[in-house]
């Protein structure tokens, strides 16, 4: 297999799916034919069928359609494991509250079938256009749901059997890496030992407000490795660029006055020095330890370019001195890596 080369920023498409506010598809469209224009060679996306239920990838597809672009000057990993069903209530059964005015459901999937089924169901979806990199969607969500430790165990081999279906697509050609998407980093730990990863996605754990050093110790093993990480959802979810909800959770300013002083402080330094957010997110997340990419998600076009800007900016060392003075960044975090 040739070696994957990401870009340092890729597409993500949750907002193509719906994620907190429903885009008209002109906007879609919009943001999809800046995410190819703003792109130096292959414009890279990172979909999942969990995202508004397949509708995010249905939305990928039709707008690379509708634009005409060909499908050489793509890659599109979709992480599998949640197969589009029919909505039978007004609101999905899979993270209520969080996706808007969707037309279907989605169960998850995780077996040699149901990876299967899903990784089909996924290419429809995308119509003329097909994902080349795959993986196991959230694993850990799957093995949480086990009542006790045998069903845990039985849920393990799932993912194991659904590994098997991964390395065969990749064997015969169809896919040209594989790889896992979790929020859990733990689970993703877990799985290296068993399977032979070409890239991992870790979400919502290396941000500038979570970097536990177990996890720095486990991207650094990653790097010696050789696998390619991609670092996902470093604002948390858009808590840390001024959203109310953590890591997709709704948050409470009374029961979460710890995450709203943190943000606070943050905010201060970053008016003391002039630096955005975001840009402290990024630069954050895009300098941890053996990451290649980061994964963005926009819902408005305009964002799209400074998105990609984001990846070039340099953040003075004395702000990164003062956030650890605050005690906005662990101590123990080294400093080479900021």
């Amino acid at each position: 297999m040739q070696e994957i080369i990401l870009p340092k920023v890729i597409y993500g498409t949750s907002g193509l799916g719906n994620l907190y506010v429903a885009l008209p598809d002109e906007v879609k469209c919009a943001i999809v034919a800046e995410s190819v224009r703003c792109s130096s060679k292959l414009a890279v996306f990172d979909s999942a069928g969990k995202y508004g239920a397949g509708l995010a990838l249905e939305s990928l597809g039709n707008s690379l359609t509708q634009l005409n672009v060909n499908p050489s000057d793509v890659l599109i990993s979709n992480k599998l494991g949640w197969l589009r069903t029919p909505l039978k209530k007004a609101e999905p059964t899979f993270e209520p509250g969080v996706w808007r005015d969707l037309k279907y459901d989605a169960v998850q999937r995780i077996s040699y079938d149901g990876i299967m089924e899903c990784y089909e169901q996924g290419n429809e979806l995308l119509g003329d256009y097909k994902a080349e990199l795959v993986s196991v969607h959230d694993p850990d969500e799957y093995l949480a749901a086990a009542k006790d430790g045998p069903v845990q165990a039985q849920r393990y081999g799932d993912i194991l059997d659904a590994y098997r279906a991964l390395n065969e697509l990749k064997r015969d050609g169809k896919v040209r890496g594989i790889g896992v998407g979790s929020k859990d980093w733990r689970i993703i730990k877990r799985i290296t030992h068993d399977v032979k990863l070409d890239w991992v996605m870790i979400a919502n754990s290396m941000t500038i407000h979570s970097h536990p050093s177990e996890l720095v110790e486990f991207m650094k093993e990653l790097e010696k490795q050789g696998t390619l990480i991609i670092n996902s959802a470093v604002f948390n979810g858009g808590f840390l660029t001024g959203s109310d909800y953590y890591n997709y959770r709704l948050t409470d300013p009374v029961k979460d006055d710890g995450l709203y002083h943190w943000r606070e402080l943050f905010y201060q330094l970053c008016t003391d020095y002039k630096i955005k957010p975001a840009d402290a997110c990024v630069a954050f997340g895009l300098n941890a330890p053996g990451v290649k990419c980061i994964a963005l998600n926009t819902t408005n076009a305009q964002r799209v370019a400074q998105n990609v800007a984001l990846a070039s900016l340099k953040i003075p060392a004395e702000f990164w001195i003062r956030m650890k003075e605050y005690g906005l960044i662990e101590e123990s975090y080294a400093s080479t890596y900021l």
